[in-house]
């Protein structure tokens, strides 16, 4: 026997004359939490999400903004690039797919579609005058974070 109170002893053991000793199950307080409790938890949970939901919307534009950078100078590098090397402008995206300048049109990340605004134009180094794709746009419609049309990139 452990403790001060040396007048305690388990259930079902010897008790001194005097001393009642309860059950041990009559002592357990009850398990579980009550409604206010999950309440309390659940409104944090939904204040927290309520925070956290327009800063992911805000990051993954961020994210869709910056893809469509990167497509648009790579697909105008390798637009130049064709030019020098064959001497005349492509006539369309596919043309670089074809002579093996990239593998295949990127998918524009605003829109989901492999649907690009193309620039014609006279092509400087053609003698016949000849013309060809000499920019590219995004088609959609929509305004950048910064505010500027994606169809202006």
């Amino acid at each position: 026997m452990t403790g001060k109170d040396r007048r305690q002893t388990a259930v079902g053991g010897r008790q001194e004359p005097g001393t009642h000793v309860l059950p041990t199950a009559v002592c357990r307080l009850p398990t579980g939490f009550t409604l206010l409790e999950l309440m309390i938890v659940i409104s944090i949970i939904i204040i927290l999400a309520a925070v956290a939901l327009p800063q992911y919307q805000k990051t993954i534009m961020h994210a869709r903004e910056t893809v469509l950078k990167d497509d648009l100078f790579r697909i105008r590098m390798l637009i130049d690039q064709y030019a020098a090397d064959k001497g005349k402008l492509p006539q369309s995206l596919e043309d670089l797919v074809s002579e093996h300048y990239m593998r295949e049109i990127p998918t524009d990340p605003i829109t989901d579609q492999k649907e690009w605004s193309l620039v014609t134009g006279d092509d400087p180094s053609s003698s016949e005058g000849g013309s060809g794709v000499i920019d590219v746009h995004s088609t959609s419609g929509e305004a950048s974070s910064e505010g500027t049309p994606y169809s202006d990139w």
